[in-house]
């Protein structure tokens, strides 16, 4: 049996490379890879750095789709389908959003893998694959040992990307992980993370958990373990972990040398609708940027933009506090309503979406705001996170931000990292502005797997 697993770029601007900070190994096909029986022949494409070769004999396609790749996808399983080629999905828009994702596929996963992979495989084999096969509750993650020999020969970020937990307990209002995972987390046993770090030394490690933190205390067994090994490492947290004085020296005995840190808006009220008002605890930002400073843990911060509160001023207190504190890197993001959140359903019943399925229609880009704000126009939010952007990776900000010699800048080593990743941010701050959703030079009809086609034109309610 032959399997093709591949992994959707967002989008292709004609023949401009893609985004280098998006250019990281994923996981997912990895996972799906040691999922599958030995004897099944695999190949791997990256369709962010690569061309796919339709063409080339396979039996089965796997492709895991997020919301912004799910364009992307459906183009991929409308090549393979004019080859006559079955195609399976699962992910994140695939749980989210079945019943459109099931009309690019001939078999849908819903929910995490683990599981189900392998009856899959059995079935496909025995000519009864199932058009559904859907996890029951969360999975064992012991020996979950991702297959990174798939990744040979591709040019990807000199990071080790590995899993520690999946999930997180928060329930943001904005937030896809929450929906997908129910607002539970699940790890991997200790032991297998650090097999798997020693199998594959590298400068720098990124545990791409949702909230490293979400389970305290098995994090914190974890951080222990991390210590012998003297590795550097980052991930992302939730910032109430910053009052954990435990936690914080864990993180630096262990070898942290960064964390992303959603502290998403300065605006209480803004907080309230979020569901994020643990972000205020225990002396809230001032006092926890002052416990992560005497650790000297750089921060990666993200800030949304767009809640009806929100006013120009609003950006520019974000941009100074985020200058004042002189963050390592620092994200704008505009508020985005993803399917299957309790955001979008909010913003769908009041009937504030721009477009009912912005990731499908072709007249959206990538940082245009897909609903209306009751404080600001859409356009106006997309050009305050633009501006706030430029300002903050101008040159004069990676300038001074370069003088935190007690966190961003403590040795010539990190002082040459500050700028290398700066430079790069600054670089694609345009570079990913109005990226299309799909290749955009792909003027083939979509085609479902029951019958018809969809035009390459198909507008605001996506596939009908």
């Amino acid at each position: 049996m032959r399997l093709t697993l591949i992994h959707p770029a967002v989008g292709r601007r004609g023949k401009l490379p893609y985004i280098r900070a998006w250019q990281m190994e994923p996981l997912p096909p990895a996972v799906l890879a040691a999922l599958t029986p030995p004897d099944v022949d695999i190949r791997f494409y990256d369709d962010r750095l690569e061309d796919i070769p339709y063409d080339e004999p396979t039996d089965l396609v796997a492709i895991s789709v997020e919301t912004y790749t799910a364009r992307r996808a459906y183009q991929i399983a409308s090549h393979y389908r004019r080859r006559g080629v079955p195609v399976v999905m699962g992910g994140f828009h695939a749980t989210l959003v079945p019943d459109e994702v099931g009309q690019f596929a001939e078999a849908l996963v819903i929910g995490e893998a683990e599981e189900v992979w392998p009856l899959l495989i059995d079935d496909f084999r025995h000519g009864k694959l199932q058009p559904v096969y859907r996890s029951q509750g969360r999975p064992s993650l012991t020996n979950s040992r991702p297959r990174r020999s798939i990744f040979a020969g591709k040019r990807y970020l000199d990071l080790g990307l590995i899993e520690a937990g999946r999930g997180c307990h928060f329930r943001c209002e904005f937030c896809a992980i929450q929906a997908y995972f129910k607002n539970t987390q699940i790890r991997r046993p200790v032991d297998d993370i650090l097999a798997d770090i020693r199998e594959r030394p590298r400068p720098l490690y990124f545990f791409v958990d949702d909230n490293i933190t979400s389970n305290m205390k098995q994090a914190k067994e974890f951080f222990r373990a991390l210590i012998p090994l003297k590795i550097r490492w980052v991930s992302q947290a939730s910032i109430n972990a910053a009052h954990d004085e435990e936690f914080l020296e864990l993180i630096k005995a262990s070898g942290c040398q960064m964390l992303l840190i959603g502290f998403e808006t300065l605006n209480p009220l803004s907080l309230k609708k979020m569901n994020k008002e643990f972000n205020t605890m225990k002396g809230g930002y001032e006092q926890a940027l002052a416990n992560l400073r005497r650790y000297k843990i750089r921060l990666y911060t993200t800030f949304i933009l767009g809640y009806d509160e929100d006013t120009a001023e609003t950006v520019r207190e974000t941009l100074a506090f985020t200058q004042q504190h002189r963050f390592y890197l620092t994200a704008f993001n505009h508020l985005t309503p993803f399917p299957g959140t309790p955001l979008y359903e909010r913003l769908q019943a009041e009937g504030r979406l721009v477009y009912e399925r912005w990731w499908l229609d072709p007249r959206y880009r990538y940082g245009m705001v897909p609903f209306r704000s009751l404080g600001l126009a859409p356009q106006e939010i997309e050009r305050l996170c633009l501006e706030a952007r430029r300002k903050f990776y101008s040159y004069p900000s990676i300038a001074r931000r370069s003088f935190d010699f007690q966190v961003n800048s403590r040795s010539f080593f990190s002082w040459a990292t500050f700028f290398t990743a700066n430079l790069m941010m600054r670089r694609e701050v345009q570079q990913r502005q109005h990226l299309p959703l799909g290749d955009e030079d792909d003027h083939s009809a979509l085609i479902p797997v029951r019958s018809g086609v969809v035009p390459p034109s198909v507008l605001a309610g996506g596939i009908t």
